[in-house]
């Protein structure tokens, strides 16, 4: 079973994220970072739950460098909550999972 977590860089951020028909949970991390690692089955669980009501995205900061300057992303892991292209809410650092579900369901 592959990832419901879509790989978000430079190239497909405006055509994924910012057109998207539907709410997308953006998170920013990095390969070097502790917290980023712990968040990424979080992010897949959020994912699998919200299949086809919201999209679940990754941004590796060592790849996507425009992305994170297009946002001001100064630490790792920062989670965006974008809905019609804005950015809704966000979180700074490693945050547990009913937390970033409370900001999803308030974009639905």
């Amino acid at each position: 079973m592959g990832s419901k977590v879509m790989s978000v860089q430079d190239g497909n951020l405006d055509e994924d994220v910012l057109r998207s028909s539907v709410p997308v949970v953006l998170d920013f991390s990095a390969e070097w970072c502790g917290p980023c690692r712990k968040m990424a089955p979080i992010m897949e669980e959020i994912a699998s739950e919200f299949e086809g009501k919201a999209k679940v995205g990754t941004v590796d900061m060592g790849l996507s460098q425009e992305a994170a300057l297009r946002f001001s992303i100064l630490s790792v892991p920062t989670v965006l909550f974008i809905k019609d292209g804005k950015v809704r809410d966000q979180v700074v650092g490693l945050a547990h999972k009913t937390a970033l579900v409370a900001r999803l369901q308030r974009l639905l």
